[in-house]
């Protein structure tokens, strides 16, 4: 009888558990979604006249606080705030989905053939990845920003080089112990050249783990490339970005102008936390005994 409440009573424990993980990673898809409409949308709400040209300051420049016409105020240079930050969405998309996309391209082929080939392959290339996984990402991607210079490409390669590693540490770990099991060795048996058991095999073993670090990547991407837009670095001056309009509105900050950094920080965190939400929920999905 005691067993049978201990059992039930962990039952009940872990449901609550899942269930709270359930919410919360609903949530993460629904700021997540919420994101990416606004960043399909803007330049049609713009051409129907409801936002703003983010890059059009007034003609008369005057910092106007929340609500009239500008319902997120005006920063000290005539920009709408409110159009820069929904433009800002579309600018961190475009970058962070091309830069995780780029590192998952490069690194999980070179997980899988490094993890499956072994030998010195892969003792250079686990030793190149360790080396590059060292560095810290944001100083790593300062650095290539100032050698590879703006635009969204650009900034998308300087983020891009610090995840690599990641999706290659992950793949080659787990097609290094999937590539021991019976069904490799029989597909080997039966003569299947490496290029098959590599995509057919082992590609769709070893890869459940990308989607959560694709989307918890992507949320470092954002702090990231706030960071790069903060310092001058990444995007062109006159894109919305929201990195770069938070350094714009430090030296207003003095004054009393605190709408122009309050909402393109809420914006970016909003995101980041959205992001994480869902990383955190898919990794709940893929692995249910981490819980």
């Amino acid at each position: 009888m005691t067993l049978t409440r201990l059992r039930l009573s962990h039952l009940l424990r872990f449901s609550r558990y899942a269930s709270l993980s359930m919410k919360l990673m609903a949530v993460g898809v629904i700021i997540t979604l919420v994101f990416i409409l606004i960043a399909i949308f803007a330049p049609a709400f713009q051409a129907w006249g409801w936002l703003q040209d983010p890059t059009a300051s007034l003609i008369n420049p005057i910092h106007e606080p929340p609500g009239g016409e500008h319902w997120f105020g005006t920063t000290r240079q005539g920009y709408d705030v409110f159009s820069r930050t929904l433009f800002g969405t579309q600018a961190a998309l475009k970058v962070v989905i091309l830069a995780t996309s780029l590192s998952l391209i490069i690194g999980v082929p070179l997980g899988l053939v490094s993890g499956y080939l072994g030998g010195r392959l892969d003792r250079v290339l686990l030793f190149l990845m360790d080396t590059i996984y060292t560095l810290p990402g944001l100083l790593l991607s300062i650095t290539l920003a100032f050698v590879v210079g703006r635009g969204v490409f650009n900034a998308a390669i300087a983020l891009s080089i610090s995840y690599v590693p990641q999706y290659y540490r992950v793949v080659r770990n787990h097609t290094a112990s999937v590539k021991t099991e019976l069904f490799i060795e029989a597909a080997q048996a039966m003569g299947a050249s490496p290029g098959r058991v590599l995509s057919r095999y082992l590609f769709l073993n070893v890869i459940q783990s990308v989607p959560v670090l694709f989307t918890l990547n992507a949320a470092d991407a954002i702090l990231i490339l706030g960071g790069l837009g903060f310092l001058g670095l990444g995007l062109p001056e006159d894109t919305p970005e929201w990195g770069h309009d938070l350094r714009q509105a430090l030296d207003a900050l003095p004054t009393g102008i605190w709408w122009t950094a309050l909402f393109p920080g809420l914006a970016m965190t909003s995101m980041v936390v959205g992001l994480s939400l869902l990383g955190e929920g898919l990794t709940e999905i893929i692995n249910p005994r981490g819980r």
